[in-house]
């Protein structure tokens, strides 16, 4: 399983665009530019695909404040703003935080401030919904959780638990 370097950008939605990716318009209307603008007046375009997951199916639109995560070891265009091609989309939530991230052989994110405790109840699957049954040590990992210890890392049981898998893993 290879480690992604996950990268974000929060924002809010300020414009949402049809993409097309060729010139004969064959994919048209299946690509998305998402343009997200945060506190700090900071613009990141993020190119939606097909394989774009969105956390809890979330519909997105204008107004919303989303979270994007792309590849950040993926060559990116020289350009003002960036354009990342989105991985992974959360919609903002009160009620649930999200964590995207490479998780070890300990369940501790690569950045070291959450670890994973797993309960029987914790529900587990892949990105098209279907149970996930193997380990979930050394994965990049979308987790769903709510409250955390004050510990470091941090130590939360996840309400749930997503498996990032790339085509081809």
């Amino acid at each position: 399983m290879s480690k992604i370097n996950f990268q974000s950008f929060s924002g809010y939605v300020t414009q949402i665009d049809d993409f097309l990716t060729s010139p004969n318009n064959e994919d048209s209307g299946c690509h998305k530019a998402f343009v997200v603008e945060n506190d700090a007046g900071m613009i990141v375009h993020f190119i939606i695909s097909p394989d774009t997951y969105f956390v809890d199916h979330a519909m997105i639109a204008v107004g919303d404040r989303i979270t994007g995560y792309y590849d950040g070891d993926m060559p990116v265009a020289l350009i003002y703003p960036p354009r990342y091609q989105a991985l992974i989309v959360v919609k903002e939530n009160p009620y649930q935080q999200v964590k995207v991230d490479y998780f070890n052989h300990n369940l501790v994110s690569s950045d070291g401030q959450l670890m994973l405790n797993i309960s029987p109840v914790t529900f587990v699957s892949l990105t098209n919904g279907q149970a996930f049954s193997n380990t979930l040590a050394n994965r990049n990992l979308i987790v769903s959780y709510g409250p955390t210890t004050k510990s470091i890392p941090a130590q939360t049981t996840p309400y749930e638990i997503i498996v990032y898998c790339r085509m081809g893993q």
